[in-house]
């Protein structure tokens, strides 16, 4: 049996394919690269991660923390297919405007983008029998467009049209989004996220249907489930089938500062329509590979690898002449290449997705090489941050903790002996405490400096905390930071 949410992290908009006797997961990244990660499973629950398949998007200032962010756009709700012995992702971002389409030969890469016109919110991908190819979007009301065999444009006076319309949004805050169109023994699927006032007042998945790609379709709500936590619903995913016959939908829960987790709901057929539920809390799956090992999706990292491990990823698009990895001193290295105000607009914060329902991060950060006015050190990134850190000021060393809840606060300022220390940080997901403690130590025992800091899910960064690594300068760029000996742990 498996825990009901089956990934107790930030993996949300997910959308899971079968190729044979396996199951692929690509999920929304954000502002973070490289992005748009891709997972594997041969159980619907256990997963590793295969590949991101984006290394980079387009490069835009704001996309590199120059002149504005990407918080909360960037790379948004994959659409993944395979068809005819070639993958294929599909996904907006919303700082672009643009459309991006990746094929790949194998699930591993190379991905390769392919050229696209149009904006598609929330865009699926079905590639029908009879050749032809749609791309279903958008939000309240769901487009079904036909598209050019290799997706590069519409069809000229191709099928373009509304399919399903949402009510007002005085009754519907959310309206129809998250298309999944799929077809199934002969009958089209389009699975959506809804958020109703009436009722429960929280999010339901919807499912329209019909025999006809071109219409009509029919439906609605079909899931209204909360798991008896704190009335987050569940939602927005798509169907998938096991080898065995069994059927499941692959949706998401909001679980506060920790994110939008995978959840998956038993799916049985009555009359040819898709019945959801109940959502279990422990869930079983048929196994194809029954004590397979799968690698973390988070982990330790001593350094000592040539290139950064697969798990961390850059809080926007890194400058990559300001960090290096030093394999046989077992060091990570950020320089500062200019003067920034906060945590938030630093480039190159290295990072990781924090689990629940408790983990805690360890890492030793040598201060020699900062300026006055550089932090270097540990985070808890989200737009309510918290971090510890080593601050060089008028030529000295102190141990500073600042957090951002309505404002930016320092709350904790101490002097440090010595030119190093190691940092903890210390999450708590249970039941949405969704706190961070942070500790710090040269020699001796763990000391805890500053009070816990509450964390907080917001629209402005749309993701789940991360823990992460920065440095950054407030006075003159130039200085850097040695990071060695990364420790992550879960906890009871």
């Amino acid at each position: 049996m498996h825990a009901n949410p089956i990934l107790y992290a930030d993996f949300p908009d997910p959308d899971v394919i079968r190729v044979g006797e396996t199951y692929y997961l690509a999920t929304t990244t954000m502002h973070v690269l490289p992005g748009c990660d891709i997972l594997r499973s041969y159980n619907l629950c256990d997963w590793e991660l295969v590949c991101h398949v984006c290394p980079t998007l387009d490069g835009t200032s704001a996309q590199r923390l120059i002149d504005g962010d990407i918080y909360g756009q960037g790379m948004w709700a994959p659409s993944l297919r395979f068809h005819a012995g070639v993958f294929h992702v599909f996904f907006v971002a919303n700082d672009t405007r643009r459309s991006y389409h990746y094929t790949a030969p194998a699930i591993e890469g190379p991905w390769t983008e392919q050229p696209v016109e149009g904006f598609y919110h929330d865009p699926s991908l079905l590639f029908d029998d009879d050749g032809r190819v749609y791309i279903a979007h958008g939000n309240r009301r769901i487009h079904l467009t036909e598209m050019k065999p290799d997706l590069s444009a519409p069809i000229p006076g191709g099928f373009d049209e509304i399919i399903v319309r949402d009510g007002s949004s005085d009754a519907f805050p959310l309206g129809y989004e998250g298309s999944h169109l799929q077809k199934i023994n002969g009958r089209y699927f389009l699975s959506l996220i809804h958020w109703p006032k009436q009722e429960n007042g929280r999010r339901t998945q919807a499912v329209y249907w019909a025999d006809n790609i071109q219409g009509p379709w029919q439906g609605g709500d079909v899931l209204d489930d909360d798991m008896g936590f704190r009335n987050r619903g569940i939602a927005q995913g798509g169907l998938i089938d096991t080898p065995d016959g069994r059927w499941f939908a692959m949706l998401f829960q909001d679980h506060g500062a920790e994110g939008r987790m995978p959840v998956l709901v038993p799916v049985r057929w009555e009359d040819g329509l898709p019945v959801f539920g109940p959502v279990p809390g422990t869930i079983e799956t048929p196994d194809s590979r029954p004590g397979y090992v799968y690698r973390p999706l988070v982990g330790s990292d001593d350094f000592s690898q040539e290139n950064l491990r697969d798990f961390w990823q850059w809080n926007h698009q890194p400058d990559d002449s300001l960090w290096k990895l030093d394999s046989v001193a077992g060091t990570m290295t950020l320089r500062t290449g200019r003067v920034v105000a906060d945590l938030e607009h630093a480039p190159n914060t290295l990072t990781q997705r924090t689990f629940g329902p408790c983990c805690a991060c360890e890492v030793t950060v040598d201060a020699s090489g900062l300026g006055n006015g550089d932090y270097a050190g540990l985070c808890a990134l989200q737009g309510h941050f918290a971090q510890i850190a080593i601050c060089r000021q008028d030529g000295k060393l102190f141990l500073s903790v600042i957090a951002k809840d309505d404002e930016l606060r320092e709350l904790a300022w101490l002097p440090l002996e010595g030119k190093q220390a190691r940092f903890r940080a210390e999450f708590d997901f249970t039941d949405m405490k969704d706190e961070v403690r942070f500790f710090w130590r040269t020699d001796g025992d763990w000391q805890p400096l500053g009070p816990a800091h509450h964390l907080v899910y917001d629209l402005h960064h749309f993701m789940g905390v991360r823990v992460g690594l920065f440095c950054y300068s407030t006075r003159k760029s130039g200085g850097e930071a040695g990071f060695r000996d990364f420790r992550y742990e879960m906890m009871d």
